[in-house]
């Protein structure tokens, strides 16, 4: 091959290589705005459905309630979703001690994932082990703030542990974010009148 010509082709391959590199780049870039926006998109969604839920004369609050509910429980991989599962099947049996395993499971391998948190605690909870569900439920609402089932689930602990001020507080607080739920707002009028009867 001549020399000239191949400097030619060379410099022709070079080009085309540049070309395709700039190509994958502008893609890859592409991919990671349009990933940004879905997930910006995703999060405005989310703050939405927390201020829909929030209104207590919004007509469509269950349809936001879902959304929040399926977004917590979407741990981003299918392995520690199905431990989640699992964890929430054994409760529904009545199946206390394996809840407990697969939950410790999930916690242990999913650590910045509130809704396995919050399932444990339920379970710590149903097997009277106060402690370790209050320190669950920490866990929960410093990652997820506005989780008013953790929330309510604490207001329960203090209430059965005789700290009705706590208890009010803290399910004072769930009501605010979740303003349909019934059995709290029954819970808070309930310590209400017991409050109102021990200043008396």
């Amino acid at each position: 091959m001549p020399l000239a010509f191949r400097d030619e082709w060379l410099t022709f391959l070079y080009m085309k290589v540049l070309a395709l590199r700039n190509k994958c780049i502008v893609a890859a870039v592409a991919v990671f705005v349009n990933f940004c926006g879905v997930a910006r998109a995703e999060t405005t969604g989310l703050e939405r459905a927390f201020e829909e839920l929030a209104d207590p004369d919004y007509a469509g609050w269950e349809r936001a309630e879902s959304d929040i509910r399926r977004s917590w429980s979407r741990s981003g991989s299918p392995a520690m979703d199905l431990l989640l599962k699992r964890g929430e099947e054994a409760l529904d049996v009545g199946d206390i001690p394996a809840a407990i395993e697969h939950l410790t499971a999930l916690t242990d391998h999913a650590p910045d994932f509130a809704e396995g948190w919050n399932a444990r605690a339920t379970a710590y909870f149903l097997a009277g082990l106060y402690g370790p569900a209050i320190a669950d439920i920490a866990q929960v609402l410093r990652l997820e703030p506005r989780h008013w089932g953790a929330l309510a689930g604490l207001g329960m602990i203090y209430a059965d542990i005789g700290d009705q001020e706590r208890a009010l507080k803290v399910l004072r607080a769930s009501f605010a974010l979740n303003p349909h739920q019934q059995d709290v707002k029954d819970a808070i009028a309930r310590l209400e009148k017991e409050l109102a009867g021990v200043s008396l």
